[in-house]
């Protein structure tokens, strides 16, 4: 490709000094960032399959249960934009080494918890922490490599984004099923602390800068509008929204961070985030590609465990194995791109994945509670190859009309974005299925009569609605069919939700030299 992802923290000039390359073991530092990267990406999904299990042990039910996975989510979005400011107030080094070792210290917390509100606190402590693993990882590599072999360290770094959420199932289900769900969080002891090993040994500071001014009342108001906005996503479905004092609140306090947030953006001198960044037309859409590619990801990530554990009753094990073609098609797909990039126009590449992500879903819609391990392999598959055409060359194309002094900026807007997409996505989705599942259950079993002549049927014998035993066989089976019914809903409306944003890839031009005026 010609131009690949931007770095999350300021580049070093040309002429400036490459301290990895020339004294330090490129190879021990491209393990120990990625290993770093890997489990950041890991934890964002690796709780997906552990999640029923986990609300078993705490006594929640499953929509509650899924703040863990939010709150880690949340808490790394906000967390995102700070990152290159740390770094050049406490060093790149020392925040990196930090940074790990409080992840793997949030890691132990997670596994110990005994309650919902522990493991939502030691989530949140979790994602504080892995916030920076990403930007510091991409920038780490970015100085090691000599200029001339930066797209081999952005493939690299590419494929451990990608794979470490797509992956994340399958090796949570494997742990869950062979020993608990608490080993899902102590598995990042050992690659954790080998990552801190290496990142101690051959991790160095890059270049020297003084720590610009910080905005802080910028970025206490997003913090405010971001939880505001996931408290009502999350608990919206369950508190019958705004007739719940909790969700008024909220939502008044997240309008009010937000306003505040564009009040001090456009009033201060050195405002958290620089409105004129988002005249740049190619990294406005890239945003709007980028937060809908991060919902139908991780959104539909989040409805396979509770659909073919839940409603179909595969084993965790055969669950977590039936989420890793997504892995394999992403990485094969983005094999591809680096081979064809150069020839073909990234706004085909994209476009040609997205309609392929979109075929995906309209196949998962077609689904039934007879469908087997087979359709769900393909559809992942399927999902998978189409979106690893995308994210390669939106990354690329998104940050390639920015000024080069702008990035540090861009990469937290870009990674806050592709967070808060994979939170609302997942919140919005499992929302969705459980008021569809109520509505049609309410549908279906308005239907159903004790004069409803296919119940006197003697191969439905079971299924008498004028026996007790019969009813509760009967509301079973429309309980059933009801929430097939709603995820079906949610696979359909992440369809067209991505058929709606495929024209938006035409928008996308070229990849041309990155400008390099402030």
């Amino acid at each position: 490709m010609a131009d690949l992802p931007a770095p999350a923290l300021h580049l070093p000039d040309a002429g400036a000094p490459r301290a990895h390359w020339q004294g330090g073991s490129v190879a021990m530092v491209t393990a120990g960032v990625m290993l770093a990267t890997l489990i950041q990406g890991l934890d964002m999904t690796i709780s997906n399959v552990a999640l029923p299990y986990m609300a078993g042990t705490f006594a929640v039910s499953y929509d509650k249960a899924t703040w863990v996975l939010t709150s880690y989510i949340i808490a790394a979005a906000i967390m995102t934009p700070p990152t290159g400011w740390l770094a050049a107030k406490f060093g790149r080094h020392r925040l990196f080494l930090a940074a790990i070792l409080g992840f793997i210290g949030a890691s132990v917390l997670c596994g110990l918890c005994q309650s919902l509100p522990e493991a939502i606190g030691a989530r949140v402590v979790q994602g504080i922490m892995g916030a920076a693993l990403t930007p510091l990882s991409q920038a780490t590599l970015l100085d090691t490599y000599p200029r001339e072999r930066h797209p081999q360290a952005m493939a690299i770094w590419g494929m451990g984004i990608m794979l470490g959420p797509i992956l994340g199932p399958t090796l949570g289900g494997w742990l869950t099923d062979q020993w608990s769900w608490r080993w899902v969080y102590y598995i990042n002891v050992p690659v954790g602390g080998m990552a801190a090993l290496l990142v101690a040994a051959y991790v160095r500071d890059g270049v020297k800068r003084a720590a610009p001014r910080f905005d802080g009342v910028g970025f206490l108001c997003l913090s405010l509008a971001i939880a505001g906005l996931q408290i009502v996503l999350d608990r919206g479905e369950t508190d019958d929204w705004f007739s719940s004092p909790v969700i008024v609140t909220a939502a008044l306090a997240s309008g009010l961070g937000f306003y505040l947030f564009l009040v001090q953006s456009f009033l201060v001198k050195a405002p958290f985030v620089r409105p004129d960044l988002f005249a740049d037309k190619q990294f406005g859409v890239g945003l709007v590609l980028n937060a809908v590619v991060a919902v139908v990801l991780m959104g539909s990530m989040a409805l396979f465990p509770p659909l073919l554990q839940g409603l179909l009753n595969f084993p965790v094990t055969t669950v977590g194995l039936l989420l890793a073609p997504r892995g394999i098609g992403t990485m094969a797909a983005m094999m591809l791109v680096g081979q064809i990039a150069g020839r073909v126009p990234g706004r085909v590449l994209m476009l040609g994945g997205m309609l392929l992500a979109a075929l995906a879903m309209a196949e998962m819609s077609g689904f039934s509670l007879r469908i087997g391990p087979w359709e769900v392999f393909v559809c992942g598959l399927l999902q998978g190859f189409g979106l690893g055409f995308v994210f390669p060359v939106l990354v690329s194309a998104s940050f390639s009309t920015l000024p080069e002094a702008r990035r540090v900026e861009a990469a937290g807007i870009y990674n806050l974005v592709r967070n808060m997409g994979a939170s609302i996505g997942i919140s919005i989705m499992t929302a969705l299925v459980d008021r569809n599942t109520q509505i049609n259950h309410a549908i279906l079993g308005g239907m159903l009569t004790p004069f409803t002549r296919q119940l006197s049927q003697p191969a439905l014998a079971l299924y008498a609605p004028n026996t007790a035993r019969g009813l509760a066989l009967l509301n079973e089976e429309v309980t059933r069919q009801a929430a097939m019914i709603g995820y079906i809903d949610d696979f359909r409306l992440m369809m067209g939700l991505t058929l709606l944003a495929a024209p938006l890839t035409l928008l996308i031009q070229g990849t041309p030299q990155t400008r390099e005026q402030p």
